[in-house]
């Protein structure tokens, strides 16, 4: 299985999972090749923005499973307990470095986040069930008027998982990279010349309300567009905005059958959709059904959930986040094979992701991690390496 993104509002420990699914996929180390404890993680500030930058390393202790901090040296600090309602967490913001300047933390066994905010810091706060993290598609988030973001990481034995992620929302704009053992750096997340602001453009300007995911703040700065998972429940985007995709591809695949092939790896595993009234059947070759889908919504579709749950086994969940890649880049009524790994079919339907369409549009390298399986045929903005040097975090320019 590959990486699902969690909500900001669940507790970090949820979070631990983002990258660790994709664990069984990583570079085996070499004999004496261990990964440390902690590795260098670079970060630059090339935004050309004066407020003060807060940084904050926050997640799972893989050895442990306990959640918590790391300070600048990559000390774990685990949270106190939290309560209800929540209280408030200690202050575990590091000092970022200026505009025009780089600093360097290092980052230890983890699987979290890197959160970095302009002029002010975050608010986290702790439940019984451990920490809350920021959910401003809620207007009364202490955060919503904040400018930040974040990127995701894993960092075991077996090497480090580093992305850059607009599954919840696009914000500040970052890259992330890493230094291999033979010294050369790979790196993803970097926008187009002017793709900063033409992102909020071209949602502005696409029919169906996909302009009502831009928050702005009362002084004018833009901070962010949601996601239009939080933009259907938050009815910044309309709940109908899918409903006649899904209908006809339901209506295709009453007649026609579908062939799913989740795993690149395993051609010969296979299965086969077809629609009989609100269900879509999937069976195997032997013809044994082996799980079905209730006709999605548009909530289900963008979130990867509900209706199109994907649980980490080796049949639903496979098929699902084929499902769901498919329905959130059109593809499903162009391709009865899929996944359709081929970026030039993605996003041509009239009704498809605009969201997702417009990021990837503006990204350097086509990359972006813009829903919950965008990795399903490698679209993902991530770097991996098994014996990694040294991680980078570029805090790139807004205009």
């Amino acid at each position: 299985m590959l990486p699902r993104f969690t909500r900001p509002a669940l507790p970090l420990a949820a979070a631990s999972a983002l990258v660790g699914a994709l664990l069984a996929l990583g570079t085996p180390q070499p004999a004496g090749a261990a990964v440390p404890d902690t590795i260098d993680l670079k970060v630059t500030n090339n935004s050309g923005r004066g407020e003060p930058l807060y940084l904050y390393d926050l997640g799972t202790q893989l050895s442990t499973g306990r959640q918590g901090w790391a300070d600048a040296n990559g000390a774990f600090h685990a949270w106190p307990a939290g309560g209800n309602p929540p209280t408030p967490a200690p202050d575990a913001s590091l000092p970022g470095p200026a505009a025009g300047q780089s600093k360097t933390i290092r980052i230890p066994k983890f699987s979290g986040r890197i959160y970095f905010s302009y002029g002010q810091k975050l608010v986290f706060k702790l439940t019984t069930g451990g920490l809350v993290q920021p959910a401003v598609q809620n207007p009364s988030d202490p955060n919503r008027n904040i400018l930040f973001n974040w990127s995701e990481y894993t960092l075991n034995d077996s090497g480090l998982w580093l992305n850059s992620t607009q599954v919840d929302m696009f914000s500040a704009p970052y890259a992330v990279g890493v230094q291999r053992a033979d010294g050369s750096v790979s790196s993803t997340g970097h926008l187009k010349p002017g793709g900063y602001n033409g992102v909020f453009t071209a949602l502005r300007g696409q029919p169906g309300g996909w302009g009502g995911l831009v928050q702005t703040r009362s002084d004018g700065t833009v901070l962010r567009a949601l996601s239009p998972l939080y933009g259907v429940e938050t009815g910044a985007l309309p709940a109908t905005v899918l409903d006649d995709y899904v209908n006809r591809v339901w209506q295709k695949y009453t007649s026609t059958t579908l062939t799913v092939t989740p795993f690149a790896d395993r051609p010969g595993t296979r299965y086969y959709g077809r629609v009989s009234g609100n269900v879509m059947n999937f069976t195997d070759s032997s013809g044994a059904v082996v799980t079905a889908f209730q006709k999605p919504d548009a909530d289900s579709v963008f979130g990867c959930h509900k209706r199109l749950d994907a649980p980490n086994d080796a049949v639903r969940g496979p098929i699902s986040r084929t499902l769901c890649a498919g329905f959130h880049r059109s593809t499903l009524l162009t391709s009865t094979n899929q996944p359709d790994t081929n970026p030039a079919g993605f996003y041509k339907d009239p009704v498809t992701n605009h969201y997702a369409r417009i990021v990837h549009g503006q990204m350097a390298d086509g990359k972006a991690y813009a829903f919950a399986f965008d990795d399903v045929g490698n679209q993902e903005s991530l770097v991996h390496d098994g014996g990694p040097r040294q991680a980078y975090l570029t805090l790139d320019p807004f205009s």
